[in-house]
């Protein structure tokens, strides 16, 4: 059974009636051209050395040397061999921010749009690692629990939104403490935690929750999302329009408090960014900080790995080019001296 690496690309193989297509258009084309150049009986007379046979040939092979670089290029393969894969990495859990004040238009389309695409932008720097994820406003839960499945990761992220959490405000150490206790190995120079949030905490126990953190060795990397400056935070009302506004009437503006969170960094042990730029600083916190960590192994598996086969058509595919030019579009020398002698013959009878 035949196995396909780039299976899309068999598609392309739609190019090839095309191109068939094309060079019997062409040969026609031609065709046409030297009859309206001279009468068809004269044909044979004029050009004795052209041999449409040969042409429709060399057109052949061009069409079937397209047709098996498409074949390489879709990476067929067959048979397979056992091999033992190992899988090493750390656990990663990212504590998200999904209150109001994420709806701020500081970073957009807003702050937390900007962070689902960064951390998404973060899962392709993931080789091994698991990942797992905490969404939290006034209180916390486990979205995604530790997985290496990514895909799986990616969809549970999607379905973050400002609402999920019924429980208003921000309670960044629940966050924490609830992001520690999905770590399941209890191994913490493999584990790390990543909190994003504008750092506006509600709940007052960031300290607490930093503290029992670093006593279990975990560090955390905190990321501030937002500016200090601050933006107004959309109504989110059925119209669209208007912001959140307090109890007295006031337009609420939410501003990055990052005072917290570079406290949280500093007694963990871990470090703070400020969330600008695609990638949210997201991209500095891995390269620089969780891809130094040491790592275990986290999957061990036999798997079969097929045989990559592309070699084949590719090489029949370049033997097919390397001969095309050779084919050419005459007769051979032979063919035509005999065409020639036997219009020398019949110019003399006809003098006769």
């Amino acid at each position: 059974m035949i196995e396909w690496r780039e299976a899309p690309y068999l598609w392309a193989l739609l190019l090839v009636p095309l191109a068939g297509a094309f060079f019997v258009w062409a040969l026609r084309n031609r065709r046409a051209a030297l009859q309206r150049f001279a009468e068809a009986r004269l044909l044979p007379t004029l050009v004795p050395d052209l041999d449409e046979r040969r042409q429709r040939q060399r057109a052949a092979v061009r069409v079937a040397a397209i047709a098996l670089l498409v074949v390489a290029l879709a990476g067929p393969q067959w048979g397979f061999h056992w091999e033992e894969v190992r899988r090493e990495g750390v656990d990663i859990v990212i504590a998200l921010d999904t209150s109001r004040s994420m709806l701020a238009q500081d970073l957009k389309p807003n702050r937390l749009t900007r962070a689902k695409l960064a951390i998404e932008d973060l899962l392709a720097q993931l080789h091994g690692d698991r990942v797992g994820l905490v969404a939290f406003a006034g209180s916390a839960f486990v979205q995604c629990p530790l997985t290496l499945d990514y895909r799986a990761f990616a969809e549970s992220l999607r379905a973050v939104n400002v609402g999920i959490i019924p429980k208003g405000g921000t309670a960044i150490g629940e966050a924490i403490s609830t992001g520690v206790q999905a770590f399941e190995a209890h191994q913490s120079k493999y584990e790390a935690l990543i909190l994003i949030t504008d750092g506006e905490d509600h709940d007052g126990k960031v300290e607490d929750a930093a503290k029992q953190a670093a006593e279990r060795g975990i560090k955390i990397y905190t990321v501030g999302i937002g500016t200090t400056d601050g933006e107004l935070i959309p109504s989110g009302d059925a119209t669209g329009a208007g912001f959140l506004k307090d109890r007295k009437g006031n337009v609420v503006k939410s501003r990055l408090d990052d005072s917290s969170l570079k406290t949280v960094a500093v007694t963990t042990g871990g470090a703070y960014v400020h969330g600008d730029g695609s990638a949210l600083g997201l991209d500095e916190v891995y390269r620089d900080y969780i891809a130094k960590m040491d790592k275990r192994e986290l999957e061990s598996a036999m798997q079969r790995r097929f045989e990559e086969r592309y070699q084949l058509p590719l090489v029949v595919a370049f033997a097919l080019l390397f001969v095309e030019p050779f084919i050419g579009n005459r007769r051979a020398e032979r063919a035509v001296n005999g065409s020639r002698w036997r219009f020398w013959v019949r110019s003399r009878r006809t003098a006769a």
